[in-house]
């Protein structure tokens, strides 16, 4: 079942493991946090938007920057350590400005990172395998997300609203992160361009002018979703609102990452032998379907189902969307365009996240979430349609 898993391929998947068991300590309780000491949806909007641009804006960088040195160990070296450190941040204060701090810390570590590590998976893999070996990873990556807001749950048992600690506790995973990741032994990229740098700062942002069609057109329906898409942090804080207790709140999410875990992997596989188009537009029928019920006004059963949906929307889209832009590039822009993707992904992002602020603080949660949730089901269709017997 597991042949086609590396001594690589596991060591990257152990790093996500642990780094996820650090940060998923932190990201459920962060808006139960942020509540506490007076923040709320539209600035947890802006908070996430402007993260996830720092990370774009850094994987454009050093996703060229890779492909040009032909290493990545190095980026997932000083990306890892980065993000660990900088997790604790966010408690030490208040003051918004170190709240942003923390948080744009923890995602340049990202973005220096993810598209050298994922270029290394891909690395390690035939393009016949890629899905498999993505999914593993993801299965692997969202174990660690099960385990850290467990013990984030138990700890929160004996000490109520105790948030604070919980940033603190979250370093001792992070060091065995950042151990893990000198473990790595790195291949020799075998390209045309060997030992030869052709790096510049202009290359990095215009990817699309050597990019192939078929990569860019599938990007037009990746960031149109992105536009469309917000914080997970907007379900938890619904969920939180719609009166459950900050322990229920860390089951639900705890539930939407073992659904991942567990169907990650195998549609991976799966996702190898059939088209991987109709899986994606899958996914974000289920994104729309979560979004739906969470629009309502939750309660019971229905929180339960739409997370496990959600938990699916993960595991039918977020290794299928690389493997897909893969396939749409030569080996000697691989880390290139997953950086690209991830950084106007994350510009997009922004937007995103900003709009879905002010609408929930303009009209209420159920507006936001309804209306995202009808855009996701009819850009689903589109896709399907658009790539149907192509």
């Amino acid at each position: 079942m597991f042949k086609n898993i590396t001594r690589s391929i596991l060591i990257i998947s152990l790093i996500s493991l642990f780094n996820d068991f650090s940060s998923e300590m932190i990201y459920p309780i962060l808006p139960l946090y942020l509540a506490q000491i007076g923040y709320g949806g539209l600035f947890i909007g802006i908070l996430e938007g402007i993260a996830e641009l720092i990370a774009g804006l850094t994987k454009i960088y050093t996703g060229s920057l890779s492909d040009s040195m032909q290493r990545r160990l190095p980026f997932v070296n000083i990306g890892y350590a980065l993000s660990v450190v900088s997790r604790p941040i966010i408690a030490l204060t208040k003051i918004t400005g170190i709240i942003f701090l923390g948080r744009g810390l923890d995602k340049i570590g990202k973005g220096i990172r993810t598209s050298a590590r994922d270029a290394l998976l891909a690395d390690e893999c035939r393009p016949e395998n890629r899905a498999e070996v993505f999914g593993f990873h993801r299965s692997m990556d969202t174990i660690g997300a099960i385990l850290g807001p467990l013990v984030a749950m138990a700890y929160l048992y004996y000490h109520p609203e105790d948030y604070k600690t919980i940033f603190f506790i979250s370093l001792l995973p992070g060091v065995i992160v950042v151990a893990l990741t000198f473990c790595i032994k790195e291949k020799r990229i075998d390209t045309n361009n060997q030992g030869k740098s052709n790096y510049s700062i202009k290359k990095n942002f215009s990817f699309y002018k050597i990019a192939p069609k078929p990569y860019l057109t599938l990007l037009v329906f990746v960031f149109l979703f992105a536009l469309i898409n917000s914080s997970d942090m907007f379900l938890l804080l619904r969920a939180k609102e719609s009166g459950l207790s900050e322990s229920e709140v860390l089951m639900l999410y705890i539930l939407f990452n073992l659904i991942f875990a567990i169907s990650a992997f195998p549609l991976g596989k799966i996702a190898d032998r059939m088209n991987k188009i109709t899986i994606l537009s899958l996914g974000l029928g289920m994104y729309a379907f979560a979004y739906l019920l969470m629009a309502l006004q939750p309660f019971g059963i229905s929180i339960y189902i739409a997370f496990c949906l959600y938990g699916l929307y993960y595991a039918f889209t977020q290794g299928i969307i690389k493997v897909l832009l893969l396939e749409r590039v030569s080996s000697e822009y691989k880390s290139n365009a997953i950086g690209f993707y991830d950084g106007i992904n994350s510009l997009v992002l922004l937007l995103a996240n900003a709009l879905a602020g002010i609408i929930w603080y303009q009209f209420g949660a159920a507006i936001m979430l309804a209306g995202t949730g009808l855009m996701a089901a009819l850009l689903a269709v589109a896709l399907f349609i658009y790539y149907r017997g192509k």
